[in-house]
């Protein structure tokens, strides 16, 4: 009877870790960081990558929570960093991934002053510096980022160039959308020391929160596969703010006025100007 309940137990263990995934470790600068393991004992561990409990995904129900930021409860780090050259390549290994389709989403965070290592993450501090959801197709039946994942375990991102140096904290981020109206999210985290001559830093109009930058309304997160729309549809609304590629100052205006769409943004502020100086001349004569 013991061994019967053993039995049931690591069956049990092995059916949960067998499902969905998580990131395992990370290649940067030629030299490879353990990632977090979820289904050991958390006593003793140390890694670049942040805690996090098991391979099983967060649901809508979890936006509105600290653990949609690094699938924690706000658990700091083990005192570990990977040293990274603004400008080069970080690759992420997941141990595991099972589902198709699924998009991939890499966020960044600036550290305070003190450091990552005692820091939680929270704040509008976060920004997305990767992103590739559909690929072709339609959305029912194409070719998506994750599948690259699925076949290959691997996706790897560059960190902007021009970012200024420091310590950073990074999101690797799944969203499977393989059930309808259900989004299922895999995000994980890890510490990184940012070098470099670089002075840029985004811009406010780039920065979120988690949690507070996606909404069960989103397009992307009220998403049906199996619709009639998603059949036809050849693009995805992927959440969340726009990529920052390092050099941006904002994201482009809106398109409300047609000319400041048929212009650029210095054309517009030089008919803006000579407008104003014009209404400024005719007063004058008005009101003399």
């Amino acid at each position: 009877m013991k061994f019967a309940t053993l039995a049931t137990a690591a069956a049990s263990l092995l059916s949960t870790a067998s499902a969905h995934g998580g990131v395992g470790y990370y290649i940067i600068g030629g030299k490879t960081y353990q990632g977090w393991s979820p289904y050991n004992s958390a006593s003793g561990q140390t890694s670049i990558q942040r805690q996090y409990g098991s391979f099983d995904p967060l649901v809508i129900a979890d936006l509105g929570k600290v653990n949609i930021r690094c699938n924690n409860a706000g658990i700091l780090g083990t005192g570990l960093t990977a040293t990274i050259a603004a400008g080069s390549d970080i690759k992420a290994h997941w141990t595991q991934w099972t589902h198709r389709p699924a998009s991939v989403l890499v966020y960044m965070a600036k550290c305070p002053s003190s450091g990552c290592n005692s820091w939680d993450g929270a704040g509008k501090s976060w920004f997305k510096i990767n992103q590739q959801g559909l690929v072709s197709g339609t959305e029912n039946a194409g070719i998506w980022a994750g599948d690259t994942i699925l076949d290959t375990l691997n996706w790897t991102v560059t960190v902007p160039a021009s970012l200024s140096a420091g310590e950073y904290l990074i999101r690797h981020e799944l969203i499977a959308v393989h059930q309808a109206n259900n989004p299922q999210f895999y995000p994980e985290c890890a510490q990184l020391t940012v070098t470099g001559s670089g002075t840029a830093n985004p811009p406010a109009s780039y920065l979120v929160s988690f949690p507070g930058a996606y909404s069960a309304t989103d397009p992307g997160i009220a998403f049906n596969i199996d619709s009639d729309a998603a059949k036809a549809a050849t693009s995805y609304p992927l959440p969340g703010p726009a990529v920052w590629d390092g050099s941006s100052t904002g994201p482009a205006p809106s398109c409300d006025v047609e000319c400041a769409c048929l212009c650029s943004s210095s054309e517009v502020w030089a008919v803006w100007r000579q407008g104003i100086r014009r209404m400024h001349y005719l007063c004058q004569w008005e009101y003399v």
